[in-house]
C-alpha cells in the first residue's frame, strides 16, 4: 500500500535530523504520495557526493518518484540537483521549513539566507523511531573558519527564544522521549541576539530549572573558548547534564589553528579538558578533527596526533580535509590527497585505542543505559552498549542499570541488574 506521506533521507548533522523531524510534521496533512525528500549535508565533498549518488539511484529504481532536494548542498548549489534525472524540486534551508514549499509549483525555491533572522519555531512530537529526540537552539554561524561552507547553506547566527525551547522539551517529554540533545549549528554562540544577550549556560539553567522532569540532556558540539561560567557550573552541580561532551577541534596546533581562522589555541584545548575534568572527573570527550589541512606538515600533524593523548579524547570524528569552492583554505598550498587520507587512518586508529581503553576502564562496573532497540543503547558517556537478556527484548525507551561483563570491538556488553 503506497503511503501519502513522504519518505525522508537525512544526510549529516543532529540538525538535519531534528529539521528533517519538522519537514516530516509539516506534511503530514498534504498528499504528497510517492514524495522523498533528500535532506541534503555540504560539509565534505564526499557527503555531497554521496547525497547525488543516492538521488540518482532512488530515480533508477523508482522513476516515478516525486524528488525533492534541500538542505545544506542544496541551498549552496541548487543548480546542480536541478539538472538530476528525476529531481521535481530544490529548496533552500528556509523554505523547505515553511508548509506552503510543499503545496507550490516551483521547481526552485532558494532564499537568501543570510538575510534570515528566525529560527525554526515548529513544535514537534516525536522523533521517527528514535528514543532521544533533538531539539534546535541556534542556527547558523557568524564566524568564517577557512575551511568551512556552512555559514553560506545556514546563514547567520540566530537564536531560539528559551520559552519555545522549553515548550518544545516538554512536548517531547510528554510524548515519552527520555533524553533530549540540544543542537545547533554553533551552539557556544547562543543568545547574542535575543533580548538580555542570554548566554547557553544561563538557557540551559532556566530550561533545567523550569522542566525538572528533563533526566537526561546532551549537548551537541562546543567552542572550547565560548563555554560560559553559568555552563561550567551547570557541569559541576547538575547530573542531568550528561557526562560526555563534543569539542569542534579541527586542528592541535596552533599554526594550523591559525591558519583556519579557529578561535582557540593548543593550548586552550588542554586547558578547556583540565578544568571540565576537575569539576566532573568522569566526563568524555570527543572532538571533530580535519586531517591534512592546507599546509600541514608532519610535525603540525603530530601536534594533533599527541593532542588526543593528552586530553584524553575518544570519540573521535576524522575528516580528511575537503576543498570547498569558495573558502579561503581552498587556495591555500594542499596537502597531498594520499598524505591526507593517510593521516586521517592514524587518527581514525588512535581513537579506536582511546575507545578500547575506555571500554576496558568499564568492565565490572555498573551502567545506565537507555535501551534504544532490541537490546542495545548507550550509557550516560555515549558508549554504545549490547544487553545481555534471557527475557527476550528489553523495552525500548527504558533506563536500566547494567552490570558490564565485557567489551567487543564496537560496544560494552553487560545484564541488566
Amino acid at each position: 500500500m503506497t503511503k501519502k506521506n513522504p519518505e525522508i533521507i537525512t544526510f549529516g548533522c543532529r540538525l538535519n535530523i531534528y529539521e528533517s523531524e519538522v519537514i516530516r510534521s509539516l506534511t503530514e496533512n498534504i498528499d504528497l504520495e510517492n514524495t522523498v525528500i533528500f535532506n541534503t549535508c555540504a560539509v565534505t565533498k564526499e557527503a555531497e557526493r554521496q547525497a547525488r549518488q543516492s538521488i540518482r539511484r532512488m530515480h533508477r529504481e523508482r522513476p516515478d518518484a516525486n524528488i525533492i532536494v534541500t538542505g545544506c548542498s542544496a541551498q549552496i548549489h541548487p543548480e546542480t540537483y536541478l539538472e538530476i534525472e528525476g529531481v521535481s524540486q530544490v529548496m533552500g534551508n528556509e523554505t523547505k521549513m515553511q508548509v506552503e514549499s510543499y503545496t507550490s509549483k516551483d521547481r526552485l525555491q532558494i532564499t537568501n539566507i543570510m538575510e534570515a533572522t528566525e529560527t525554526a519555531s515548529h513544535l514537534i512530537s516525536g522523533f521517527d523511531g528514535k528514543t532521544r529526540a533533538f531539539v534546535q537552539v541556534q542556527n547558523g554561524c557568524d564566524h568564517r573558519c577557512t575551511f568551512c561552507i556552512i555559514p553560506f547553506g545556514r546563514g547567520n547566527s540566530r537564536s531560539a527564544p528559551i520559552g519555545e525551547i522549553v515548550n518544545q522539551v516538554r512536548s517531547l517529554l510528554e510524548n515519552d522521549y527520555k533524553e533530549i540533545v540540544l543542537t545547533g549549528v554553533d551552539i557556544t554562540s547562543y543568545g547574542h541576539d535575543l533580548p538580555g544577550k542570554p548566554s547557553l549556560g544561563q538557557m540551559i539553567r532556566r530550561l533545567l530549572a523550569q522542566v525538572p522532569e528533563l533526566k537526561r540532556l546532551r549537548l551537541s558540539s562546543l567552542d572550547p573558548v565560548e563555554v560560559d561560567d553559568d555552563l561550567y557550573k551547570l557541569i559541576a552541580e547538575d547530573e542531568r547534564l550528561l557526562p560526555h561532551l563534543h569539542i569542534s577541534l579541527q586542528a592541535g596546533d596552533d599554526m594550523v589553528l591559525k591558519r583556519m581562522k579557529r578561535r582557540h589555541l593548543r593550548e586552550d584545548v588542554v586547558s578547556f579538558c583540565k578544568k571540565i575534568r576537575d569539576l566532573r572527573p568522569d566526563m568524555v570527550f570527543g572532538a571533530d578533527i580535519i586531517a591534512g589541512f592546507p599546509t600541514e606538515t608532519d610535525e603540525m600533524f603530530e601536534n594533533t596526533y599527541n593532542l588526543i593523548d593528552e586530553t584524553d579524547l575518544t570519540f573521535l570524528h576524522v575528516f580528511p580535509y575537503s576543498e570547498r569552492d569558495g573558502t579561503p583554505a581552498a587556495k591555500m598550498p594542499t596537502v597531498d590527497k594520499k598524505i591526507r587520507k593517510a593521516r586521517a587512518t592514524k587518527l581514525r586508529e588512535k581513537g579506536k585505542e582511546r575507545m578500547h581503553a575506555l571500554f576496558a576502564s568499564k568492565i565490572g562496573t555498573i551502567e545506565s543505559v537507555l535501551v534504544e532497540s532490541h537490546n542495545k543503547g548507550h550509557t550516560d558517556h555515549f558508549i554504545p552498549i549490547e544487553i545481555l537478556s534471557e527475557n527476550g527484548h528489553e523495552e525500548i525507551g527504558n533506563i536500566v542499570n547494567v552490570r558490564i561483563e565485557k567489551a567487543s570491538e564496537n560496544a560494552l556488553i553487560g545484564e541488566i541488574i
